[in-house]
């Protein structure tokens, strides 16, 4: 059974990794534990019963409590095909205009991307001094593609 255990909003990834150390050390029965980028606050954890469950998060920091019905692999598949976006549409060289944070409404040319972590490394465009910055890549919208003529 997969069930669901509410933790502080952000800190999902420390308390699954706590959860981890915990269920080795006190060797209990929990067969997996799952956090989804996109689902804040939740943590997934597949174990053979309830109790085991309710052992491995009691005292444990930002742990908040259990919701009382198992969830299904089904729904679990679901949040996880949410969170795949398309192919970042962005190359090298692209011009992207900002649409959110200080330099909102600016434009900057794409210098670098790193789509493991989904960030963005662009160049400020008008500047006095080009400076790199790296933001989300949700943080931008692409103005034109780099082969394309004005």
């Amino acid at each position: 059974m997969i069930y669901t255990v509410r933790v502080t909003a952000g800190q999902e990834k420390i308390t699954s990794e706590i959860l981890r150390k915990k269920s080795k050390a006190d060797k209990l029965n929990i067969y997996s534990i799952l956090h989804v980028d996109n689902v804040k606050g939740y943590i997934f954890v597949e174990a053979a019963d309830e109790h085991e469950v309710g052992k491995l998060i009691n005292k444990v920091r930002h742990v908040k409590g259990m919701l009382p019905k198992p969830v299904s692999v089904e729904e679990i598949e679901k949040l996880l095909k949410a969170e795949k976006q398309p192919a970042l549409m962005i190359e090298r060289g692209d011009l992207v205009e900002m649409t959110s944070g200080p330099f909102k409404g600016e434009r900057a040319k794409v210098i670098k991307i790193d789509e493991a972590k989904d960030e963005i490394t662009v160049e400020l465009i008008e500047v006095a001094v080009p400076i790199p910055v790296t933001v989300k890549s949700k943080m931008v919208k692409l103005f034109k593609k780099a082969g394309e003529e004005e």
